[in-house]
């Protein structure tokens, strides 16, 4: 079976969905890791509660003895913060070689993950062999970044769209432009509050996230 990293930030609810998935022999790969851009993130309590190894990889860490105003010291930081994340997901810790008895993941899911991941940590993925895949709560083209849900909302409230969805897709450099591989569309309705159009978005990832690995996952077996 195809080994699965699963990098979040949050609560991880979408890692829930995979997690349950596979316990239900309906995910076509294991989930042998969770990385976390917080330590706080209770999608570590989930992984760990389903036996499932943790790591953190921190961006304030990196920003420690530095203030906003020391741009180019903390653009220096986080392209370090980068280098490290790729060492991390290929070679199981941020130094140059593998740990031992690592196995490098066939697939990484950004599932919640809040982070811009650049071309330092993409190409010595793609380079190593390793896919990555993002779900993005807007249909593609629409509303890249962040707040997407309520911009959405917004827009669906304006009368300027009648439809929002999700999709799972392929990252590239370019935020949320990678070529889609699963889109899941949903109606916009003006009586609906944020709230409530929010927990329908949840809902459907929870759905899109387990489809779209799934389909990856044939993908990298053929």
């Amino acid at each position: 079976m195809p080994d699965i990293t699963v990098l979040i930030s949050g609560s991880g609810s979408n890692l829930q969905a995979l997690i349950d998935a596979e316990k239900k022999g309906e995910l076509g790969g294991t989930i042998t890791q969770v990385v976390s851009s917080s330590d706080t993130a209770y999608g570590l309590t989930r992984a760990s509660q389903a036996s499932i190894g943790t790591k953190t990889h921190i961006l304030k860490n990196y920003y420690k003895g530095t203030t906003k105003e020391d741009k180019s010291e903390r653009e220096a930081r986080r392209e370090k913060f980068n280098e490290d994340l790729a060492k991390l997901l290929i070679n199981g810790d941020i130094r140059d070689t593998p740990v031992d008895g690592y196995t490098k993941p066939d697939l990484v899911v950004c599932a919640g993950w809040m982070l811009i991941l650049s071309p330092t940590v993409l190409t010595p993925l793609e380079k190593t062999g390793i896919t990555i895949i993002n779900l993005h709560p807007a249909l593609p083209g629409a509303f890249d970044g962040t707040h997407a849900i309520e911009r959405a909302w917004k827009a669906g409230q304006s009368g300027d769209i009648t439809t929002g969805g999700v999709m799972i897709h392929k990252v590239i450099a370019e935020v949320d432009r990678g070529a889609p591989v699963l889109v899941k569309e949903i109606d916009l309705r003006k009586d609906e509050s944020l709230d409530d159009y929010e927990t329908r978005i949840h809902d459907l990832e929870h759905v899109a996230i387990v489809e779209g690995t799934n389909i990856v996952l044939k993908e990298l077996a053929k």
